[in-house]
């Protein structure tokens, strides 16, 4: 069989690395991957590396290892097909298109001084929403990607993982910070603060969250090391406002705005990059098939998994929300350019019922009946002129001040389904028509549920092939015209579709 597959596997090098790479994995990874299946046979990164440049043939049982890896069958890499390139998939901008600012000296720098204060003035939007607005967009621009800040946590903490308090307490001695702890009833909503030069104040409510301790303790340590304990950064505190900024100003540009949104979100991504250094991380992921739940084990937050979630994969096609009730947008990521449900900068009395997000902030019976339990949902949404198919998965949970709100993290499952050789559009179209059909929610027909299958098994995402046992339903941003008939898309019965 091997002589079989020496005269057969001409091109079976070159697919391989095409397909590896067309993952996003290396060849660390994906002998990690092996090593999940079958740690006695797994070949080691030298092996594979040997395989992809034809120096080496696999056995058969190896062969059928890395080919069920990645969703094919064992003849693909030995047939005569050369036309193993395809083309890549669509990489999308987080957000909305741009759009060229025409004529162009209505856009300079000295017109948008004076006209932006007025623009949120009358808008009613605080200076710290738009910052964050324009975080966000730099943020999904770059896909998460901040290398200097990694670098600069990995440094502090030596790639370590997990870290425990006793280990970020050793980081903060080696940075000459204080901890020094103060009564809940001092302040309530205070979960932390910065005292320039060198002292935290961490509430002492924490000592029982050890979780939320490390993530406020690695901010703080971000703060010190990023911007020299300068004090100019944001108190940690309970339950998000959308009414008012940190200046206490309702709306219009404060002097400080933007430097502390930018100063918060490079200490959160900071704290993150610390306690989940990025390679460990990401090897986490593969063991654990990016289980939200397993972060318990690191004693780190299910957001903070999350989050980190969409910067380390090597899947790209990532979204994050963080909502509050009753439609408050706490932080958002879109590095996949999915529709927002809600504007950042405003809340919403309407919102479509049908996002994993507002099903877990307004069910009944009593949401705490759902508190902990993770939950996956696939979704159709119409944008444009195509359909889009998305899985998330969900959670409702309470913030360190006890304030219930859900945690949702997804992927744009059609550059998956594309990069293994399939027909995106015609799946996502057949999910939308078994939808249309029941009224809005549809089972996933079998074709497609097993394409998808295949790809929750090759990006090793555990919770796509758990949403396949959940009827399919439709999503709209509440942008435009709701595919489903207004009067009753909130109602508890089965939703109808619009004629349109």
């Amino acid at each position: 069989m091997v002589a079989g597959l020496i005269r057969q596997g001409h091109f079976l090098g070159a697919k391989l690395r095409t397909l590896r790479r067309r993952n996003g994995l290396t060849l660390e990874e994906l002998s990690a991957r092996c090593v999940q299946i079958d740690a006695a046979s797994a070949p080691s990164v030298s092996y594979l590396s040997m395989v992809e440049t034809g120096k080496r043939t696999p056995s058969p049982e190896m062969l059928n290892m890395l080919a069920g890896i990645f969703g094919k069958e064992s003849r693909w890499f030995l047939d005569e097909n050369t036309d193993i390139e395809t083309p890549p998939p669509r990489r999308e901008r987080g957000g909305l298109a741009a759009m060229p600012l025409e004529p162009a000296f209505l856009f300079s720098h000295e017109l948008l001084q004076n006209a932006l204060p007025e623009l949120l003035s009358q808008t009613g939007t605080t200076g710290r929403q738009f910052a964050q607005l324009l975080i966000r967009v730099w943020q999904e621009t770059h896909h998460n990607d901040f290398p200097d800040i990694e670098r600069a946590a990995e440094s502090a903490g030596r790639r370590r993982m997990p870290l425990d308090v006793d280990a970020l307490t050793e980081i903060y001695e080696s940075l000459g910070l204080r901890i020094r702890w103060f009564d809940d009833e001092e302040d309530a909503q205070v979960r932390a603060r910065f005292e320039a030069p060198s002292t935290v104040f961490i509430n002492q409510r924490l000592r029982n969250q050890p979780a939320r301790l490390k993530y406020d303790l690695a901010f703080f340590a971000g703060h010190k090391i990023l911007h020299n304990g300068d004090g100019l950064i944001s108190a940690h505190r309970g339950t998000p406002s959308r009414d008012r900024d940190a200046s206490g100003h309702v709306a219009g540009m404060g002097a400080q705005d933007v430097l502390y949104a930018w100063r918060d979100f490079e200490c959160s991504f900071f704290a993150g990059a610390l306690l989940c250094p990025r390679v460990p991380f990401r090897r986490f992921l593969t063991r654990e098939a990016h289980s939200v739940a397993a972060g318990a084990k690191l004693g780190v937050t299910a957001a903070l998994v999350m989050r980190r979630m969409t910067a380390v994969s090597p899947y790209r096609h990532w979204h994050f929300f963080d909502a509050y009730p009753p439609g408050n947008l706490n932080a958002v990521y879109r590095a996949n350019g999915i529709a927002l449900p809600w504007g950042n900068m405003s809340r919403v009395s309407d919102p479509c019922p049908r996002w994993a997000v507002f099903r877990l902030l307004h069910a009944t019976p009593p949401a705490s009946a759902a508190l902990g339990t993770p939950t996956s949902q696939i979704s159709i949404m119409h944008d444009g002129l195509r359909d889009r198919l998305y899985c998330c998965h969900s959670l409702l949970t309470r913030d360190a001040m006890n304030a219930l709100h859900v945690l949702s993290v997804g992927v744009d499952l059609q550059p998956a389904l594309e990069a293994q050789g399939f027909d995106g559009d015609a799946v996502t179209a057949a999910v939308a028509q078994s939808c249309r059909r029941g009224g809005g929610d549809g089972t996933i027909p079998a074709a497609a549920a097993a394409q998808i299958r295949v790809v929750s098994q090759v990006l090793n995402i555990a919770w796509i092939g758990e949403a396949l046992g959940a009827a399919a339903s439709v999503i709209c941003p509440r942008s435009g015209g709701c595919p489903r008939a207004p009067e009753r898309c909130a109602s508890a019965g089965s939703p109808s579709l619009s004629p349109s």
